[in-house]
């Protein structure tokens, strides 16, 4: 077999493309190409090639048998690329819908890119709709509610105890962001509580919890621990 490798144009610096002439049998005149990795590798075929380079390479416009990229085609995939499409209107402009623009195969709704994504609304002062049901125990005894502490302040118009409570209880267990009562005093929210009202925060006026009120927390753990270890071991 006659062999010729020169430096492939098409392939980062370093890569060899060798022809080979067969000399006889039936196949007798036909070129097979190789392709030399830096490291010595030969390459068989376009898929192997692939492998080889990984996707830092893009060999979708490159001839494996003459070893040059086809230029002509990578200008025609520039044409389809659907990220150089201008967006188009997707619906019929007799009708009154919302305009689709299509981008990087993601649809956005003409009112998500002027007002960006919307939340669904949230009914203000829901816990109201409780009131009158009390909870009670297995020997239909009505459960007392808990007493607010001194400091803590509800805001909003006629909110009960238990409202005040719900809705405590209602943004411990929902919300993602921290917990710590409304920015506006009573007052400002009582003149329009839909524009002053923070839906994400519970009925109350913001709590500042000092080092004190935390150092008093901690002695009312260890207390009522030391007091259910003793329980414990007097049962033991």
């Amino acid at each position: 077999m006659e062999k010729r490798r020169l430096d492939c144009v098409g392939l980062p610096p370093g890569w060899k493309r060798e022809e080979v002439v067969r000399k006889s049998g039936l196949s007798a005149g036909k070129t097979d190409v190789y392709y030399i990795s830096p490291d010595g590798k030969k390459i068989r075929s376009k898929p192997q090639l692939a492998r080889q380079l990984g996707e830092q390479f893009d060999l979708s416009a490159f001839d494996f048998r003459s070893g040059r990229v086809n230029h002509s085609q990578l200008r025609k995939r520039m044409r389809h690329d659907s990220s150089l499409v201008l967006p188009i209107r997707q619906t019929a402009s007799i009708f009154k819908q919302p305009v689709t623009v299509i981008h990087r195969q993601e649809s956005k709704t003409k009112t998500e890119l002027k007002h960006g994504p919307q939340d669904p609304p949230k009914q203000l002062f829901w816990e109201k709709r409780l009131q009158g049901i009390q909870a009670c125990d297995s020997q239909e005894e009505v459960i007392r509610a808990l007493d607010l502490p001194r400091n803590v302040q509800g805001v909003g118009p006629e909110l009960t105890t238990e409202n005040i409570l719900q809705s405590i209880s209602a943004a411990l267990h929902i919300s993602n962001s921290p917990v710590v009562g409304q920015g506006n005093n009573r007052a400002t929210v009582a003149k329009n509580p839909g524009v002053n009202i923070d839906v994400y925060q519970p009925h109350i006026q913001q709590v500042i919890v000092s080092e004190d009120d935390i150092r008093r927390q901690e002695l009312k753990v260890i207390e009522a621990r030391k007091k259910l270890q003793d329980a414990i071991k007097g049962m033991s």
